[in-house]
This record gives structure tokens, sequence and C-alpha cells, in this order.
């Protein structure tokens, strides 16, 4: 801000090194030991778990913003770079406080802090209708699930007479107006996530919105809407887990077929991702469902690997859609022979978010199976395995595209800068690195056994 204010309009693209760079430190500051602590009357804590997922968030953050950094500098953006920054660490922020709340108080205000920013991001290119669209539809769904959800905290304070969530889990039993209390709060964040029948705004959103915007909204902010839920069902409502794994197994069973099955048709490769990203958060309810400590730690693994994977399939759309303009998938086709670096990086992700073996996505799903079976739903097991197969379809089109298909017109060849090689070049290391190095899941695991319920 302080920045901004002192530069003329012909220097303002100085902002982004001066971000990136900021941005940076900050993200290696997350990585030192902190004390556990707790502010405000237990309104705001923190721990090493805690910061743990704010780490991945900041990791991903860093990632889209090195991605960011040529689509800012064209002619259009030039004039606004500075909000888009404002705005991206507002949301970031508000994920922040999410993670940290101990109370609902807290939690709802991290939630809008997070969402409200992100309307704006998505009508960035506010001259272009589909982008304008992107942010009104943005703000009315985060209205409507802001409302169900403000509805389901005001009954659960009604029926406990607290919002912090020890006092709320003490006095939380299975009485009617709290069980529909809990749904109301359910249903809230399933719009957050896009949980399936929620999840009708995301593939406009994604597809109207800048593309390094979507690819914000499908790994950072889904991953800070999965930290919390999971954060809340095992500290507030261990009670009632009976009921909301019964509502949990069928909106699994749900969100990974439907987001399944329509990413099948998809030609546009941000409505692609949008579908896409609908599955993978499917998935991590196979973690959530289990109630147990392994789950909170396969969430956590799984989101880390996915935020690298998904990362790595926006940033090589991004990279082209900056360059070119195109976006569909019948523009990949033999893009393989004028892009071949930005083809492995593209078929590496596909390989990663569709569990092949042995890139990090494939132990992220295994992890999360396990976690499932842990709590013995092998028939749901047995339908995610069924969904993973039918994902492995519409993930080899984009390679078959790529490698196999022939055209006459291919894209020609793109010469990414600096920033945009470093994004891709972190996605990748990250889906090997994750993949092979298997302390990082003992690790996790060691954070979340003193979070989680036995």
């Amino acid at each position: 801000l302080i920045i901004d204010l002192n530069l003329s309009n012909k220097n303002k693209h100085l902002i982004i090194p001066v971000s990136l760079g900021l941005f940076v430190i900050h993200t290696i500051i997350g990585f030192f030991p902190t004390e556990e602590v707790s502010l405000f009357g237990g309104m705001y804590q923190s721990n090493a778990l805690r910061g743990l997922m704010k780490n991945v968030l900041n990791v991903g953050v860093l990632i889209v913003l090195f991605q960011s950094v040529t689509w800012l500098k064209k002619p259009e953006n030039e004039e606004k770079i500075s909000e888009y920054f404002i705005l991206l660490f507002a949301t970031l922020i508000g994920m922040n406080f999410m993670i940290s709340s101990g109370d609902f108080l807290m939690l709802y205000l991290g939630l809008e802090l997070a969402t409200i920013p992100v309307a704006a991001l998505a009508a960035y290119t506010h001259h272009q209708t589909k982008s304008a669209e992107a942010g009104i539809k943005m703000l009315l769904s985060a209205a409507l699930s802001s409302g169900i959800l403000l509805f389901g905290l005001s009954l659960i304070y009604g029926s406990t007479g607290s919002i912090y969530y020890d006092t709320v889990a003490a006095n939380f039993a299975e009485t009617p107006m709290q069980v529909l209390a809990f749904i109301f709060f359910f249903v809230g964040m399933g719009f957050k996530m896009s949980l399936v029948p929620f999840h009708l705004w995301t593939a406009d959103v994604y597809e109207g919105a800048p593309t390094n915007v979507s690819s914000y909204l499908s790994v950072i902010s889904k991953g800070a809407s999965a930290f919390i839920l999971i954060i809340v069902m095992f500290t507030v409502f261990p009670v009632i887990s009976p009921i909301w794994k019964d509502i949990i197994y069928l909106i699994t069973i749900l969100t990974i077929t439907i987001g399944n099955l329509f990413a099948l048709r998809q030609k546009n490769m941000k409505r692609f991702l949008a579908f896409s990203s609908i599955a993978q958060v499917g998935f991590i309810l196979l973690a959530i469902i289990s109630g147990a400590k392994i789950g909170m730690t396969s969430v956590i693994y799984f989101v880390l690997t996915y935020v690298f994977s998904n990362l790595g399939a926006f940033g090589v759309v991004s990279a082209i859609e900056t360059a070119t303009g195109k976006v569909n998938m019948d523009d990949y086709d033999g893009l393989y022979h004028t892009n071949p670096k930005l083809s492995l990086i593209m078929t590496l992700s596909m390989f990663s978010l569709a569990g092949i073996p042995p890139v990090a996505g494939f132990f992220g799903k295994f992890f999360l199976y396990t976690s499932a079976a842990s709590g013995g739903y092998y028939w749901l097991i047995l339908i995610a395995v069924v969904n993973t197969i039918i994902s492995l379809y519409y993930y080899l089109l984009v390679v078959k595209a790529m490698w196999i298909n022939k055209s006459e017109n291919p894209i020609a060849p793109i010469k990414s800068d600096l920033p945009t090689r470093i994004g891709l070049v972190l996605c990748v290391a990250g889906i090997f690195v994750i993949g092979f190095w298997s302390q990082i899941y003992e690790w996790i695991d060691k954070l979340a056994f003193g979070i989680a319920l036995k």
C-alpha cells in the first residue's frame, strides 16, 4: 500500500517484485517453530498443526503469485496490480483466521474475509462480460451460503448458550434443533467447498474468472475450507458423529460421481479442472468420515499433494492462455511437438490428480482410502476406486491431446518468463518430492496426534 501510493503509473509494475519478495519472506518465517498460544479468551488459537495448515496454504499462494506475474504485466492489468495483491492477501488472512478460530464468531469473520475479496478477484477483468458475471455469481452464492451457515450458528448458540468450540462440544447432543443446526452449518460449508449438490456455481465462476484466480479458488480456498471443516467436525461435533457420518457418506458418493461424470463432457480446460476439483474434494471427505487421527493426517497430506498437482495444471493453462488466449482442450492437440516442457508438466499434473504411481497424488489418495478403511467404509472405498478409474479416462484425454493427437496448427512455442518457470518447477518438485519422501506423512501424523480425537 505504501509503495503503491508513492509510485507513478509508469512504475506500477515494481509492486510485483516487492510483493513477491515480501511474501517469500512471510512463507519462510511460517516454517519457524512456534509455541502453542490462545488469545482473546480462546477466540484465536495457534499450535504446530494449525501452523502447518497455514504453511501449506502459503506455499500454494506463493506458486499462484509466481504464475500470475506475466498476466499482471499485460497492459489492461497494469493500473490495478496492487489491488490484485491486496485482495489476495486479504482472503489469505481470512483463511488464517478460520484455521486459528476457537469459536464460531472468529470462524464466521474469517470466512467472510476470505470470501468477499474473492468475488472481486473473480470480476478482476470486469471489462470482460464473463468475468463480471463470475464475480456476481460468486457474490450471490457466497451470500446465500453465508446466510444458511449463520442461521445454523445462531441455532447452535441458542441451544448451547455458547459459540466457543469446547463449550459447544460439551453441551451438544442429538436433539432435533442441534442436529438441524449442524445440517445448516454443513450446508454452508458445502457451498464453500463445492460439494454436490451445492456446486452449481463452481464451473461458471472458474470459467469466467481470470485463470490465476480460478487456480486460487480451486486450491487455496478449498484447502482452507477442508482444514477448518475437519477441525470443527473432530472437536465440536463428535457427539453426533453417527449422524454426520451418514450425511457425509451420501455427499461423498454424489460429489465424486457427479464431479467425474460432468468432467467427462468438458472441452473448456477451466471448466474441466472445475469439475475435477469437485471430484477431488469428494475424496477429501473419505478421510473426514473416518473420524480418527489418521483422517486429519490424510487430509493435510492430500491437500499438500493437491496444491502442487492442481497448480501445475492451472499453471500450464495460464501460460498458454496468457500467450495465445486459447483454453479449449482441442487447442492442446500436438502441443508436445511445439511445447514439450509444458506438455510434460501437464502430464505429470494429470497423472498426480488421477492417482497414478509413483507421483504424489497416488500416495495422497492411498492414505485417504486407508482412512476410510480404518472406519470400515469398504463399500465407499469401492465406489471411490470405480470413480478413480473413470477419472483416469478424462485425465488421459488431455495427455492424449498433447502427445498423440495431430494438429495442422498447433500452439506456437511459448517462452515463459522466469517467475512462471519458477512456479512450474516448484509444482513438479512438489509432485515428486512429496511422493518419494515418506517422512512428510510421518511428520504430519505426529502433529495431528495431539489435535484429533483418538
